[in-house]
């Protein structure tokens, strides 16, 4: 007898399982996309407090160690931030990958470390020196949503998984399939689309900074008391292809400090106190600060970040009122010999207070640079400017409180972390031009530059071609002791490769060392050294 086998029954084709741990990881990321744009549209509304990726960004900024703070500007310069968000980018997908996957293949593990990483962020938000009981908000909705949002994706995502599975074909479960799959792709597009147009539209209506920037232009400085000294081009040698102005314009002034969103202060609200080892504590207002007698002065600002040869540095005209009047109208007690300053982020810088009591020495609480009011970004409406100190100790930005006390009982921010707690800027010098590892062309070539010994003043710049002898440079008109002074030397280049090193001599006969430091811990050393070929 002859046996006949009925031919196999057609199935669906199954989902494969790298494709559905491709779209669990998509799940995943649109989910943060969500839990952020819900965080964002909160923190707006709620007058722009509590972002959690500005609170989690401050706290590894309050966390990372000096040396690597250090690395980071060296390789990143100004664009820090933008590393850091970069890095923190990255974390988060790579987070959100988890949390989608874990939540599709054992759930609810996703949910679980979705709350931790939420935990983190109120954490991080919530013990920022300026955070509100309302600054966890933001961060908790976002949570909550993203949780509900988590949930019903990797619901549609098994539904489709479980479509796909095999079983008999047939145009029902062929349907079914398609189905689940459409709903599944749908809901993720809308979800994502939507999540990051409103959080880039919340991030982009920052109602606070809109309103400041207004505030800001409507500002009218008074006339400087006592103006500044007037320097004529003539006088400098902004001429010379490549030098660095001797004034920096406002859109070139460096920016380092620990803010990663800038700070938006309504300076109609904005006051300033002064407390702590003083007889009479003081607090004073925007409207009373521009009512007093306001100085100019050209000084030069330093990051002690700052590589040899680095452009952490810059020279601004400052419009301000003097810090030792006011400390003199505080009467500090005997026993204090600092001030730790702090700011509208909780940023907080020793400063000795000899400096800023010092009458040869303008230390100042500055509303304006450079002709118009401090750019948000530096500092508005007031900062600190401290000639001859580097910006950690001294130069703080939206300032808000003076603290009278001592070196032993406090310590500013950085300090904290290794950096020493008093920061006088090193005598250095840079060459601006020809740039190293450039091509120029045979001829008078000038090698030019800038110097500075802030608060000493330079009495000479010395070039060397090659190794050989030190040859003088001639100096640009010098303005006063607290600004860096401009440089050049006429070399005649010769074919081939060569190395040119440039010093500078302070005021006091100090030759700049050649020994070769790092940043950490109170500001790097060495001579600049470049090197160019000649065609």
């Amino acid at each position: 007898m002859t046996t006949t086998l009925a031919p196999p029954t057609p199935t669906t084709p199954a989902l494969p399982s790298q494709r559905v741990g491709l779209f669990a990881g998509l799940v995943g990321v649109v989910t943060a996309l969500v839990t952020l744009a819900v965080a964002e549209v909160v923190s707006l509304f709620l007058g722009g407090i509590g972002n959690p990726i500005l609170g989690v960004g401050s706290l590894f900024i309050d966390l990372v160690p000096a040396w690597l703070k250090s690395a980071v500007i060296a390789v990143f310069g100004t664009n820090d931030k933008i590393f850091l968000f970069f890095v923190l980018g990255v974390v988060v997908v790579a987070l959100a990958v988890l949390v989608g996957q874990l939540q599709l293949r054992k759930p609810p593990y996703g949910v679980v470390v979705l709350g931790a990483v939420g935990l983190i962020a109120v954490i991080a938000v919530g013990t920022r020196s300026d955070a509100s009981a309302l600054a966890p908000a933001p961060t908790v909705v976002g949570v909550v949503v993203g949780i509900l949002v988590l949930r019903a994706l990797t619901t549609r995502l098994q539904a489709w998984r479980d479509a796909a599975a095999p079983k008999p074909r047939s145009v029902a479960a062929a349907s079914g399939k398609q189905i689940e799959r459409r709903s599944f792709l749908t809901m993720l597009g809308v979800a994502g689309v939507a999540s990051a147009v409103v959080g880039t539209g919340a991030r982009m209506m920052s109602a606070a900074t809109t309103a400041v920037q207004e505030i800001r232009g409507a500002i009218k400085l008074p006339a400087a008391a006592s103006a500044g000294p007037v320097v004529e081009t003539a006088n400098t040698l902004d001429t010379i292809s490549g030098i660095s102005p001797f004034v920096t314009p406002n859109v070139d002034f460096y920016r380092i400090d620990t803010a990663l969103q800038v700070p938006s202060i309504d300076s109609s609200t904005w006051s300033l106190k002064i407390t702590g080892m003083v007889e009479e504590e003081i607090e004073i207002s925007f409207d009373d600060l521009l009512a007093l007698p306001l100085q100019e002065e050209l000084i030069t600002l330093t990051c002690v970040s700052q590589e040899v040869g680095g452009d952490l540095i810059g020279n601004a005209l400052w419009l301000g009122y003097p810090l030792r009047e006011l400390l003199a109208r505080a009467k500090p007690t005997a026993g204090a010999d600092m001030v730790l300053s702090t700011s509208q982020d909780g940023f907080t810088a020793s400063t000795p207070l000899s400096v800023l009591q010092d009458t040869d020495r303008n230390a100042m609480l500055a509303v304006g640079m450079n002709g118009e009011p401090l750019p948000l970004e530096h500092g508005f409406p007031v900062r600190m400017v401290v000639p001859g100190l580097y910006g950690y100790v001294s130069a703080t930005k939206w300032v808000v409180s003076l603290k009278v006390t001592t070196f032993a009982d406090d310590e500013g921010y950085w300090t904290s972390r290794g950096w020493t707690a008093k920061g006088p800027i090193k005598l250095s010098s840079r060459i601006d031009t020809p740039r190293s590892g450039y091509s120029i062309d045979p001829g008078t070539v000038a090698i030019a530059g800038v110097a500075w010994a802030q608060h000493t003043g330079i009495s000479a710049v010395d070039v060397s071609i090659d190794g050989g002898s030190w040859q003088p440079a001639t100096l640009a008109e010098a303005v006063n002791v607290d600004t860096w002074l401009q440089w050049s030397y006429n070399w005649d280049a010769t074919s081939g490769s060569h190395e040119v090193r440039v010093r500078s001599t302070d005021s006091n006969g100090l030759v700049q060392t050649s020994d070769e430091l790092p940043p950490a811990p109170d500001g790097s050393t060495g001579l600049h050294t470049i090197t160019v070929l000649v065609n």
